[in-house]
């Protein structure tokens, strides 16, 4: 199944993961987990904040957010971090919403974080900008991330693991009345003013993988002395 999605295109990825899951339901897991579609914006009825949604945040047939640690719909015993885990969490949102606002001037990002069996703890962070035309003739597109990272302390180092995936999607218009995939149709009948001359669609994926160890730094005490 996995290698059939390969084959299709990729400006269809939710269209035709939607279709798959139709036709073979028991699949849904294994598909939805190992597919990267573009991110879904929902809003948290609790705080009114908008979150993204995807595998890391799916219980069933529900999302938790980042912002209020509720899922929606309601779930009474979805999965939910450790308040230590938790707080961790929170920080990691707030200083990510910061940082995409300056970096990327608009969009949405979230953080999920999740304890490990061997005593580690992983995560990911989701950035998602959205660029929407004016008007028919202006460029538009998309640019989602995903970024899966694990964190594993062994003796005096932390090891840390980041896969990172970037979809990217980009339509220039110069127009006819005729859209094109990948290719230029132009339109060969003349006309008085803005010509359309075609369609320009751009899309795929990218997906790189790290891992790197540091030596962990015990925290500094003061030398001031007291009193």
């Amino acid at each position: 199944m996995l290698d059939l999605m390969r084959r299709l295109p990729p400006t269809r990825t939710e269209e035709n993961v939607s279709a798959l899951l139709r036709i073979a339901p028991d699949y849904a897991d294994d598909l939805l987990g190992s597919v990267d579609q573009p991110l879904q914006i929902k809003t948290d009825r609790a705080t009114g904040r908008d979150y993204l949604v995807c595998d890391y945040n799916r219980d069933g047939e529900s999302y938790r957010s980042p912002w209020s640690n509720e899922y929606d719909p309601p779930l009474e015993d979805g999965t939910v971090p450790t308040p230590k885990l938790r707080k961790l969490e929170i920080a990691a949102n707030e200083a990510f919403d910061t940082y995409r606002e300056l970096y990327y001037e608009g969009g949405v990002s979230s953080v999920y974080l999740w304890d490990l069996d061997d005593g580690g703890f992983a995560g990911v962070v989701l950035l998602k900008k959205t660029m929407t035309p004016a008007t028919p003739y202006e460029p538009s597109g998309s640019w989602d991330s995903i970024h899966v990272f694990e964190v594993a302390e062994r003796g005096r180092q932390a090891h840390y693991k980041l896969t990172s995936t970037i979809m990217l999607q980009l339509v220039a218009r110069r127009g006819t009345d005729e859209s094109a995939v990948v290719e230029i149709k132009r339109d060969s009948k003349k006309s008085e003013g803005w010509k359309r001359d075609g369609e320009i669609s751009l899309s795929g994926s990218m997906t790189r993988q790290i891992k790197i160890g540091q030596y962990m730094i015990a925290p500094r005490t003061s030398q001031i002395p007291e009193g």
